[in-house]
């Protein structure tokens, strides 16, 4: 991070007049992997401690451009395979989608996420007939049903002549090794274990994995957003916390083609549980009522949507960051202001709690 520095004055601005002061990105981290002992460097001296006061912090320089460029590579081939439906059904769900996309596209949304949806949702990953795709556009030139008497292709909704894709692949680190290299990189693991103050382990789930995410804005896109939520609300009934997610941005964030929205410190607030919730989704009796690392009640209330929390700022990542942010932080992703952009990323959690409570849970409170 370091001390901001002073910009030179623009323009017409006479020479001396006050200028404005360059702000550091904020929680950014260089680390040099060459180094003996990265996390002992100058550099990250205070990375632990802006992590636990603030809930998140950016780790850049860990991976080289020719590895991004592999990831990159294996990345849209897994996306590509699940498109045609050439992997089977596990790679590729409608989970995390937006339900009214689903509704456009007349895909099951009782079965969310799970089994004959759309192309590589058929046994051994066999075509549908129908010519869906799993969990992004439908193929060129194809029309997708949307309830009885309706359809849509050309002229109504997820555009014909769009390319192609699918905005998730869920276990991209079985169908890509660069990223199963990312997701359990020996320094990553290490800095886990000392921000979270022990042993720390992936999800065993057999419903994810690491997941592949690609966000465009566009109506034919089955994401584009995530309104306000903390990672901790998706499984509240667990003891498996406190928790960290990763994310490594393959391509940088702007407003072009959105960004993290995150409120500092909001990890340290005791989060109730998602009982109000946009999707109406029923929360567990054994949901715990509260999570987070204190039992001060938030200050304000969290939003169903994607309105503005005071204190909130955004965060941006240069391609090859990686984001590490708490399980109880706060956070939302705003959407693509220009519709010609994407926003892929991977992204996983790890977990330092008791691994015997972990079982399936995924309460989908969070507004698309």
């Amino acid at each position: 991070m370091g001390s901001p520095t002073s910009l030179p004055a623009p323009a017409g601005v006479t020479r001396g007049a006050p200028s404005l002061p360059a702000v550091a990105e904020v929680g950014v981290f260089v680390v040099d992997p060459t180094e003996p002992d990265p996390l002992a460097a100058p550099a990250l001296a205070g990375l632990g401690d802006f992590y636990h006061r603030h809930g998140f912090v950016v780790l850049r320089g860990l991976h080289s451009a020719e590895f991004l460029d592999r990831v990159e590579r294996e990345c849209v081939a897994a996306q590509q395979a699940v498109l045609a439906g050439t992997v089977p059904e596990r790679y590729g769900s409608t989970q995390y989608l937006d339900a009214r996309y689903l509704d456009r596209a007349g895909l099951d949304r009782a079965g969310l996420g799970r089994g004959g949806l759309g192309r590589a949702g058929r046994p051994d990953g066999a075509a549908d007939p129908s010519g869906r795709a799993s969990n992004g556009t439908a193929p060129a030139g194809a029309d997708v049903e949307i309830g009885a008497g309706h359809e849509i292709g050309a002229g109504h909704g997820i555009e014909a002549d769009v390319e192609a894709y699918v905005n998730y692949v869920e276990h991209v680190e079985e169908l890509a090794p660069a990223v199963r290299a990312t997701a359990t990189h020996p320094l990553m693991v290490a800095l886990l274990r000392r921000l979270l103050g022990g042993d720390v382990w992936m999800s065993p789930s057999e419903n994810d994995g690491v997941v592949y995410q690609d966000a465009r804005p566009g109506r034919e896109s089955g994401y584009s957003r995530i309104g306000w939520h903390s990672d901790w609300q998706a499984m509240p009934s667990l003891d498996v916390w406190p928790g960290c997610a990763f994310t490594l941005h393959i391509d940088a964030t702007s407003p072009a083609n959105g960004f993290l929205r995150v409120v500092p410190g909001s990890h340290r607030w005791a989060t109730p549980a998602p009982y109000r919730n946009i999707n109406n989704v029923a929360v567990p009796a054994d949901a715990r009522p509260s999570g987070g690392y204190t039992d001060v009640e938030p200050p304000d209330e969290m939003p169903l949507g994607f309105e503005k929390i005071p204190g909130e700022i955004a965060v941006y990542a240069e391609r090859g960051d990686l984001l590490l942010h708490d399980a109880y932080l706060w956070h939302s992703a705003a959407r693509a202001t220009e519709n010609a952009t994407t926003r892929r990323h991977v992204r996983a959690g790890y977990y330092s709690g008791d691994r015997g409570s972990y079982r399936d849970q995924f309460i989908k409170n969070a507004a698309r």
